[in-house]
This record gives C-alpha cells, structure tokens and sequence, in this order.
C-alpha cells in the first residue's frame, strides 16, 4: 500500500481503471485487520474515491458543453487494450454508468411479460465499438428497442451527430434515462414508454437489439422489421443470443461472424 499512496501517477484521470482496481484490493480483509493499516488503506480510499468523483463530474460538464466526444474518446482510447473479451462487465461500464445515469431508477419494477428478457445494460466497450463501426450522420436516426436505462441513445448523441431513441416498456427505467438527457443536455436522445411492436419507428435508419425478448415477441418484432425495411435501407445491430435467430432472417445479410457476444451488423438484403 505504500507504492500506491506514494504513486503520483495513479492520480492522473487517464489511470481510471487502476485506480477501480486499486480501490477493490484496497477492500480485501488484510487490509482491516491492524488499526494502522486499516487507517491507511481507508484515507486512500477516501482519497482515490473522491479523484474518481471529481472525474466523473468533469465528463459529465464536458457533455453539457458540447465536448463529451472528445473527452470519453480521449479517455477511452488510451484504454484500448485492457478490456476482457466476450459479454462481461468491466471499470469502463461503472465509469460511464456514474457518468451517464447517476440517478437510479426506482425499486418499483414491474414483472416480465412472456418472452420478456431481464434487463442487463450493454457493456460499454461493445456500445463504443459499435458507435465507430456504424459511423452515424447527422440524417441517422438509431433505435434502442429495449433500451433499459438509454446508455446506447445518451451515448449515440454524445459521440455522434445522429438522433437517438429508446423505446422501453419499463415506465421507471424511461423516467431515469429521460433525467439523464435532461442532466446532460442531450436534447438529441428522446425515450418512449411502451411496447416496442406498437411504437412508431419508421424514422429509424439503424435499429439496436440486446436480446430484450425472445421466442414469439422476437418473431413479431422482426416481422415489423421487415416491414420497414422494405420501405427503405436500414441496418440493424443485434447483441446476445437473438443475433443467432436475427442471423436466420432470409431478408437480411452479415459480413460479420454471427457470434452472440460481440456486436453484429446486419443489411437488407
């Protein structure tokens, strides 16, 4: 512990995720077995805690301004390299959680319809590898259905000139993603309450699935899809075991390797 508290470098905002692990260590229980140390290690937390604080609260002036693009890129991009593979949860995804969403929704969640999935947030290291593969415009308009807490909408008009909406059946976590575009002044990030089969979505150009149904709910939404994409050139972004199913639409194609843990883009055929 005496390495960390002497490490000026550990200070600096671009050493985010060291110091999320530095935090996590700094709770083992040797840590609290002798008062002298116990004293040390929670002054240092106390110190790295309210580093973290003060960075998650310039992001976040950063956004208001304007300038979110360039400080969640800068910040991200000299981290490349250090996230896990696959679908698991990393520092990246507290980070921008506190950064995105600080408020949390209320307890008052109601159950699942039938083919309903749990929501789980996408990880963030997907959400950002995702934003730079589709290269939105300005005339882009991306769909999240079933958007959950709306990181992939706040996140799209932060990064991106491109409109953004989430559509959610959960009346609580649309009220904490419509705090948060408010907090931010995201004013290109708008979230609907309601089913996603019976929301207008024509104005979509790119739609994003993170499994948020299955089974006949899955079926009837890619149906609308199809629909839409009739009608005009569209891609749609899947992430988790619906891209299997998504894969099997005979009116869509994938350059991409058709795997449930990393994004996949699939085309109108």
């Amino acid at each position: 512990m005496r390495d960390w508290a002497a490490d000026a470098a550990l200070r600096a905002p671009a050493q985010w995720r060291r110091r999320g692990d530095v935090l996590d260590r700094l709770e083992a229980p040797g840590f609290q077995a002798e008062t002298a140390l116990s004293r040390q290690a929670g002054a240092l937390r106390e110190e790295l805690e309210a580093i973290h604080r003060d960075l998650c609260t310039a992001l976040r002036g950063a956004i208001r301004r304007g300038q979110g693009a360039e400080a969640l890129t800068a910040l991200t991009t000299a981290d490349e390299g250090n996230a896990p593979d696959g679908d698991g949860y990393d520092a990246l995804d507290a980070l921008l959680a506190e950064v995105l969403a600080p408020d949390a929704p209320s307890a008052d969640i109601g159950e699942l319809l039938p083919d309903m999935v749990f929501y789980q947030p996408t990880p963030a290291r997907h959400l950002l590898a995702l934003l730079r593969r589709l290269d939105l415009r300005e005339s882009d308009v991306l769909v999240d259905l079933g958007s959950g807490l709306g990181h992939l909408p706040l996140l799209t008009t932060v990064l991106t000139p491109a409109q953004a909406i989430g559509i959610e059946i959960e009346p609580a976590y649309v009220a904490s993603a419509r705090r948060s575009a408010e907090a931010l002044a995201l004013q290109r990030a708008r979230f609907i309450a309601g089913d996603a089969r019976a929301a207008e979505i024509s104005a979509a150009t790119v739609y994003y699935l993170y499994s948020p149904f299955s089974g006949a709910m899955l079926a009837g939404m890619l149906a609308i899809l199809e629909r839409q994409a009739r009608a005009r050139p569209l891609r749609i972004a899947t992430l988790g075991p619906c891209t299997i199913e998504v894969a099997t639409a005979p009116w869509l194609r994938t350059a991409d390797a058709v795997r449930p843990d990393v994004p996949v883009i699939f085309h109108r055929r």
